[in-house]
């Protein structure tokens, strides 16, 4: 069986469409948001920018942190922990719930198919229910999805080695192409309606605003994005000028340099560097499997949310799709060739 990408496909529009306007579509969830989530890196999220992500409709995730406390949680936004780490704060004691808010949590591991989280996974679902909104990952291969939607899991991170700070699959050969890997799990929830409770978030290599869209016309519920947010000029990576200074990304007066075309560049790290590593406390580090690199900021996160908003709408009206629910997994999407892909890729 071959598998495939997203350049291997292309959105087949919808034979009439009756939809004479952008103003008629609707390309939020039913809370208001965007269906994306920042990825757990601290080069793109921190408490000091998460509220410019959640103005802007994208969903914040926190990166983990060294030694988090027994009172660590939140029902506001995603908390990352190491297995370890949600093992003692979640099931050898008990954090309190708050208002009957379900606490939000991600166990944030490169290797999702250890049988031990999907363990930990099942206990704390059985333990919290609703109370708990659980999020892991990741994985590259749509059976073990079926294990986590067994597991009761709410969101699964599909995708390893994708990620433009990862080097997994560079050094290791192991991965899934994203768009086949979707297609997968799609499948599975088809012919199972009990495991929709369980979202596909499509984690990983995300290049360009087509690459999300088609995720999205697949089937995954939803995108999570890290370099991409990081060329926006809020993301907490340490912002410098072209000569190495050191900025504060937040004031006016940097604004005003993007605005001037002023060349500004961003600190990315993949989360698997040694720095990261010592930054997490280990003293034993292993082989890097992610890479360091400047990023030229290239747009606000505001800028960045119009023209995706934009263009995500614009492929709804082609599909005849008004509301982004109908439009998730809801169009059909047609393998092409290479001299195909060749003829419009710019």
């Amino acid at each position: 069986m071959e598998l495939f990408d997203f350049d291997d496909i292309l959105i087949e529009p919808a034979t009439t469409s009756n939809i004479r306007s952008r103003g008629e579509i609707n390309a939020r969830c039913n809370n208001g948001m965007l269906p994306l989530f920042t990825a757990p890196m601290d080069t793109v999220i921190s408490n000091e920018n998460k509220d410019m992500f959640k103005v802007n409709g994208i969903m914040p995730i926190l990166p983990r942190i060294k030694n988090p406390g027994p009172d660590y949680t939140s029902t506001s936004e995603f908390l990352s922990y190491s297995l370890d780490d949600f093992e003692k704060i979640f099931l050898q004691s008990t954090p309190t719930i708050m208002d009957e808010l379900p606490l939000l949590a991600l166990i944030d591991i490169a290797n999702g198919h250890m049988t031990d989280l999907i363990r930990a996974s099942k206990m704390a679902k059985s333990k919290y229910g609703d109370g708990l909104t659980l999020m892991v990952g990741n994985i590259a291969n749509p059976d073990t999805f079926i294990e986590y939607c067994n597991a009761g899991v709410d969101y699964v991170r599909i995708g390893i080695g994708n990620g433009n700070g990862c080097l997994t699959t560079v050094q290791t050969g192991v991965g899934y192409p994203m768009a086949s890997l979707i297609e997968g799990c799609v499948r599975f929830r088809k012919s199972n309606s009990w495991a929709h409770k369980t979202k596909i978030v499509a984690d990983g290599g995300f290049k360009k605003y087509s690459d999300i869209i088609k995720a999205l016309s697949m089937g995954a519920d939803y995108v999570m994005l890290g370099s991409i947010l990081n060329k926006c000029l809020e993301s907490c990576g340490e912002t410098t000028k072209d000569d190495g200074t050191v900025i504060n990304q937040y004031t006016q007066e940097t604004l005003d340099m993007f605005n001037v075309d002023i060349p500004l560049f961003k600190v990315f790290r993949g989360m698997s560097t040694k720095e990261v590593q010592k930054d997490w406390g280990k003293s034993n580090l292993t082989t890097s499997e992610g890479i360091v690199r400047r990023n030229e900021v290239e747009y606000t996160i505001s800028g960045w949310v119009n023209n995706f908003e934009s263009y995500l709408k614009s492929a709804m009206s082609y599909t005849a799709k008004k509301e982004l629910l109908q439009f998730i997994g809801g169009v059909r999407y047609n393998r092409i060739s290479l001299n195909s892909f060749r003829r419009f890729d710019k």
